[in-house]
């Protein structure tokens, strides 16, 4: 079985784990009780881009500090909301048996990023971890993925990116990276196979295909 890449980096949100219903529910626990309002999913979804803590702070203003500390409490202790997609652990594990250099690149913020890879279990197979508190431009930037190259001394052809997002797709075009795309859970599927219309994958099977030269 032939081994395609040295890097691998992932996202987390729609990719390891659907968490879109948790991080909705976690933004409406704070708008509801701070604000005394409730967002659509879509509204919510029009916030991505920055991290959990730039949003909160720009919706909550003086009452930030507390809407944060209430907001990782919520994340936290709902997070069995959030499933593993079945495959994923089983892939992640198979990869970093054969030594394959692991990476999370992400938009979320680190606190929630680690709230997630620990609760799923999957914190000690990264070797690297990205999350936007960690890069001063955000996806669709290839900052991050640039990060893992220069870390491990890696080419941009022996990497690939896994994401479910257009930014994923952009993120890796400019660092010259393959990128996979996911649409299992993908909030964009259709803006997604319009931007990678020959290399996205359906179920984890297809991506592990894929991956290994099958």
């Amino acid at each position: 079985m032939k081994l395609r890449f040295k890097g691998i980096i992932f996202d987390i949100d729609g990719t390891l784990t659907y968490t879109n219903r948790l991080i909705f529910d976690s933004f409406n626990h704070i708008t509801e009780k701070y604000l005394n309002k409730k967002y659509s999913d879509e509204e919510i979804i029009d916030f991505f881009g920055p991290t959990e803590d730039v949003i909160l702070k720009e919706l909550c203003k003086e009452n930030y500090d507390a809407a944060r500390k209430d907001y990782y409490t919520y994340y936290k202790e709902n997070h069995s909301i959030a499933q593993i997609y079945e495959g994923i652990r089983e892939l992640i594990i198979e990869l970093k048996n054969k030594d394959v250099l692991l990476s999370i690149f992400t938009g979320k913020g680190r606190t929630s990023s680690l709230i997630t890879l620990d609760e799923l279990g999957l914190t000690e197979y990264f070797d690297f971890i990205v999350t936007g508190d960690d890069v001063e431009n955000h996806k669709p930037s290839p900052e991050g993925i640039i990060k893992f190259l220069r870390e491990f001394n890696l080419k941009p052809f022996e990497v690939l990116m896994i994401g479910d997002a257009p930014s994923d797709i952009k993120a890796s075009k400019e660092a010259g990276v393959q990128i996979a795309s996911v649409v299992w859970d993908s909030y964009s599927e259709a803006e997604v196979k319009k931007l990678n219309s020959e290399n996205f994958f359906h179920t984890v099977e297809e991506l592990r295909n894929y991956i290994f030269k099958i």
